[in-house]
């Protein structure tokens, strides 16, 4: 366990990794670390932030993909998915599903396609998963610019709680309300649910990947609630509120960006658009 000096220290050298578009060694590499600890600089960070005038906006969800979860393992195999805060200084929004995205200071990016839910309400503490899922607004499309601290993005899983869970910006497209009818049957919808990722320079494009909406936990609507039941183990932290944008984890590999390409995506089962989004 950490002490709450050495969580601080740690949170200041990664808020200063971040400013300064700067690689460090992992944390673990300096000691043990466990996914605990990892939280416990989360929260630090947290903390830092909102007091610098950041406000949190929601969460993102990682780990979503039981298959990897062996890859992960080291010194505390992952056995759950994790969740880093959210604050509205990197959630951007593209309204009509067009956007341009700077890279700037990014440290090693690789961009994740998303589903991104916003809560109407507050889940109950002990909600069912259809209970959770009567508590989504709307839901969009976003893609989530990872960002790594950590050379050759090597790190143990608590590694990268503690790094803002890697977020490093959220570009969400234009959201669609979920009705009443529609939250009902939205888990099975998303789960059977897929999504196309291409890329190009100078309007050639190259499809490069697809994914599944049940290789997210299930479904998107599992991982929101996986989220909230985790949140039920984590007093130091804030339950779910009305308002919040929540990335749910990504449906396809993190795949690696730079300035100058253009990122285009599809989905197939859910009537979602697709994003265009260039990066310079």
């Amino acid at each position: 366990m950490l002490l709450s000096a050495q969580a601080a220290r740690h949170a200041h050298r990664l808020l200063a990794a971040r400013a300064d578009s700067a690689l460090i060694p992992p944390l673990s590499s300096q000691g043990p670390l466990s996914m605990a600890d990892g939280y416990d600089v989360a929260k630090n960070i947290m903390d830092i932030r909102t007091a610098q005038g950041e406000v949190m906006a929601g969460r993102k969800i990682g780990f979503t993909n039981r298959a990897a979860w062996p890859k992960m393992g080291g010194a505390e195999p992952v056995s759950q998915p994790m969740w880093a805060p959210l604050f509205d200084s990197t959630i951007r929004y593209a309204p009509d599903n067009h956007g341009i995205q700077s890279l700037a200071g990014a440290q090693q990016p690789r961009l994740e396609p998303e589903v991104v839910f916003r809560l109407r309400q507050a889940p109950a503490p002990n909600a069912s998963i259809a209970e959770v899922a009567d508590c989504i607004e709307w839901m969009a499309h976003g893609f989530e610019i990872i960002t790594c601290p950590y050379p050759g993005w090597k790190f143990e899983p608590a590694d990268a709680i503690a790094a803002f869970g890697l977020h490093g910006a959220l570009i969400i497209g234009e959201p669609k309300n979920v009705s009443a009818a529609t939250r009902r049957n939205l888990s099975s919808v998303l789960a059977m649910s897929s999504v196309s990722m291409s890329w190009g320079r100078d309007g050639v494009m190259t499809l490069r990947g697809a994914g599944f909406g049940s290789d997210v936990m299930e479904d998107p609507v599992h991982a929101l609630w996986h989220l909230h039941t985790l949140l039920q183990t984590q007093p130091q932290f804030p339950p779910l509120a009305a308002g919040e944008i929540i990335s749910t984890g990504t449906w396809t590999n993190a795949y690696p960006i730079e300035a100058g390409q253009t990122w285009i995506s599809a989905f197939s089962g859910v009537s979602l658009p697709g994003l265009n989004i260039a990066f310079v």
